[in-house]
């Protein structure tokens, strides 16, 4: 058992094992080389657990562009600030209905979007 969980490997390997990190290699003196970074270490993710980070990463895609988009179109509808809500409240209705708070949101949607597609581009399966 490693005692730092900091350290990748025991202080002191096994002689007749290959130390936890590393592979056979027959090319190499002295028969083990180090994995490359991001290699799988002898465990595999399973096929359910794949397919659970897929539709994760694609629901999370999608619901970052659908309220993005809504985000970018609803402040310059009339619902905006001609809703049953805002009646009662004058000085709101006037702040909401301002130039500077539509662009704020759509502002907002637009960076929504951005967030959903990057996710997108940088999604990678090990």
């Amino acid at each position: 058992m490693i005692s730092d969980p900091k350290l990748p490997f025991p202080t002191e390997p096994a002689v007749a094992e290959t130390p936890p990190g590393t592979i056979a290699d027959t090319r190499s003196g002295n028969g083990t080389a180090p994995l490359a970074r991001g290699a799988v270490s002898g465990r595999r993710i399973s096929t359910a657990h794949l397919w659970l980070r897929r539709i994760g990463v694609l629901l999370f895609v999608f619901l970052c562009a659908t309220l993005g988009v809504m985000l970018m179109i609803l402040p310059w509808r009339s619902e905006w600030s001609d809703n049953s809500l805002l009646l009662p409240y004058p000085a709101i209705r006037e702040l909401v209905s301002s130039g500077f708070a539509r662009g704020v949101v759509t502002g907002l949607g637009l960076l929504n979007v951005w967030i959903g597609f990057w996710e997108a581009i940088q999604y990678r399966e090990e």
